[in-house]
């Protein structure tokens, strides 16, 4: 786990080691173990190390064939390296290290870009082949690892976080409108803009070729295809699906460093703890809770220290907790805009605070992410578009869904300063885009609900892992993720919705713009999901763990935005220097947190998105 960056000139001009060093500084945080700059003519490309597999200077990257024709710079963690090196080996090539950057780098001179269908792992790398005069940018299957890129005059820029990118003295820091619309509607992005203008996000299981002097050129090696198997059912089915997340779990235990687990409290973090436990003596786990004194209603269920102790009692871990309170997350604002640098979903601080908790004792810890997304966690969210009368039809279920943070009728409004440059932007295109490479017949619920997965797979857990690896590399953290497994995710992909929800038989047909008691009866009735990954976890998790409902990591920021922080939302948002209202409509925003502030809506997510905002355009000089 590491960061990388680099630089081609598209005229021939030398590349300059210092704009490089430039770059790799500005994220020095993902790797403080050591650096590497590699220069030849107009290429450049940088590297900072977290040491985790072979942590002598064998290791050391950027890193270079003998004849020094193809080079390599590489963040991320290839499980299954050790089965491609015995292969290789086989193939003639001699290794000099033990790490699995060796491994990548051979197994790109063998197999040029096949390579990466046969890595089973996290990576965003990039390969400068001198015999092709071609700079290669990759991104893992699900986009575990981020890869920004962009262009300024005839100077092409890359790094795995945007600071990178920007560091260079040839890029601006400038807002994306479009960027800024696409967020404000969805609180995430579907396509590979960011909130920078210029910078993209490489997508997840992509490739990309640049050339100098010609565009760069973007393809897909890979892609998310929710289709099921009727082969695939009964316990033969249950048995495969533990057989490979125990595989799974085993896998990403690799490392030569000390492993430790998050442990929330729900049954996906949990079972991956419990198995690792069986194969760390003295287990770290790592739990963050939330002081509700002044929570209410559902917010009193979001401290999950009581079950995560349990938990970590049966399986005999070393565990450690935090307890955040409403001032934690006006403390750490500032910092933690300059590391997310683009929000994404969700409230997503205590995040960043459960990534400190871990590196005070760590360099590696196991994530529960990607289970609810795989087998269908959130049914309540599926059943609003199972039954449609075509393809339109669901989509405009969903998207409507799917729109977040303000009503739709206030679009033109909220963004006032800037609507003329983003009213020809239609976010609904946007969104039916997401499903332009999954094409299915759509008869049944199944279909409706597969469609529904695999949008959530390609956008909401996407946007979890962008979040999860700034907030992690914040602390020189490594995360892994064992849900997304290769063979367990797909097994996954072809599993029966019957095999993941229990209530097709009676899907219910609601408004999407229910609250209160309505909403909470709805709630109750839609709460079903991952019915088979249920069925594993009895075996690693007490009953009321596996059979309990969906729990979000997430504070009880809804009451806090109410008491606690309110002068605090008072000063950032309503103060005369914000410089959010550049671009938004101030009147129409605050009417908006004014609803919240008097308790007639729940806008916990638009101030928090406010105020992401607001921080971000302060660090970046937006």
């Amino acid at each position: 786990m590491c960061g990388i960056a680099g630089i081609l000139h598209h005229d021939g001009a030398p590349a300059s080691r210092d704009a490089l060093r430039g770059m790799t500084d500005a994220i020095a945080h993902r790797g403080p173990d050591g650096e590497g700059q590699w220069v030849s003519g107009p290429v450049g490309l940088g590297h900072r190390r977290l040491a985790i597999i072979d942590l002598t200077e064998a290791g050391s990257q950027p890193m270079a064939t003998e004849d020094g024709q193809v080079v390599l710079s590489y963040n991320g963690e290839i499980y299954n390296f050790r089965e491609l090196r015995d292969e290789l080996e086989r193939c003639g090539h001699v290794f000099r290290s033990r790490s699995d950057t060796e491994v990548l780098l051979r197994g790109y001179v063998e197999w040029g870009e096949a390579v990466v269908g046969r890595l089973n792992g996290m990576f965003g790398f990039a390969v400068w082949d001198g015999r092709k005069g071609t700079l290669l940018l990759a991104r893992d299957r699900y986009g575990v690892k981020p890869l920004y890129y962009g262009e300024w005059g005839g100077v092409f820029l890359f790094g795995s976080e945007v600071k990178a990118v920007l560091a260079h003295p040839a890029a601006r820091a400038v807002l994306d409108e479009e960027g800024l619309l696409e967020y404000f509607t969805f609180q995430n992005f579907f396509t590979d803009r960011t909130m920078f203008r210029g910078v993209k996000l490489l997508p997840a299981g992509c490739l990309l070729t640049v050339r100098a002097g010609s565009a760069p050129v973007l393809r897909r090696f890979w892609d998310f295809q929710f289709t099921e198997d009727p082969s695939l059912s009964g316990p033969e089915a249950i048995e495969e699906l533990d057989r490979l997340f125990r595989q799974a779990v085993s896998r990403q235990m690799v490392s030569d460093v000390d492993i430790g687990s998050y442990l929330s409290g729900g049954m996906d973090s949990g079972s991956i703890s419990a198995l690792a436990a069986q194969q760390v003596p003295l287990l770290r786990t790592f739990t963050c809770g939330f002081d509700l004194r002044s929570a209410s209603g559902i917010e009193l269920s979001f401290d999950e220290r009581a079950r995560a102790e349990h938990m970590s009692y049966l399986f005999r871990t070393e565990h450690y907790e935090m307890v955040l309170k409403s001032g934690d997350m006006e403390r750490i604002m500032p910092r933690f805009a300059w590391h997310l640098e683009e929000p994404r979903v969700g409230q997503s601080y205590p995040n960043f605070y459960a990534a400190y908790l871990a590196s005070r004792f760590v360099k590696v810890c196991l994530s529960g992410a990607g289970g609810d997304e795989l087998f269908g966690g959130y049914p309540w969210r599926y059943y609003r578009a199972a039954v449609n009368t075509g393809f339109e039809d669901y989509i405009d279920k969903y998207y409507s869904y799917w729109q977040r943070l303000i009503p739709s009728h206030l679009t033109a409004s909220f963004f006032g300063p800037v609507w003329e440059k983003v009213r020809g932007v239609s976010t609904r295109d946007i969104f039916r885009g997401v499903f332009a490479t999954h094409a299915s017949e759509l008869r049944r619920p199944e279909d409706y609900i597969n469609h529904s997965l695999y949008f959530e797979a390609k956008t909401f857990l996407h946007g979890l892992l962008v979040v999860e690896d700034k907030l992690s590399m914040a602390h020189s953290l490594e995360t892994r993720v064992p849900f997304l497994d290769n063979d367990l995710v797909d097994f996954a992909q072809r599993l029966p919705v019957a095999m993941k929800l229990r209530n097709l038989g009676e899907v219910t047909r609601v408004n999407e713009n229910e609250t209160g008691a309505k909403a909470v009866r709805y709630f109750q009735r839609t709460s079903d999901g991952k019915l088979a990954l249920r069925e594993i976890m009895k075996r690693y998790v007490p009953d009321e763990i596996s059979g309990g409902e969906k729990q979000g990591f997430s504070a009880p920021d809804a009451a806090w935005f109410k008491g606690e922080s309110i002068d605090y939302v008072r000063k950032e948002l309503m103060g005369g220097d914000a410089r959010i209202w550049q671009v938004l409509d101030r009147g129409t925003a605050l009417s908006l947190v004014q609803e919240h502030l008097d308790g007639r809506e729940n806008r916990r997510l638009l101030i928090w998105s406010l105020l992401n905002v607001e921080w971000m355009m302060r660090r970046f000089g937006l």
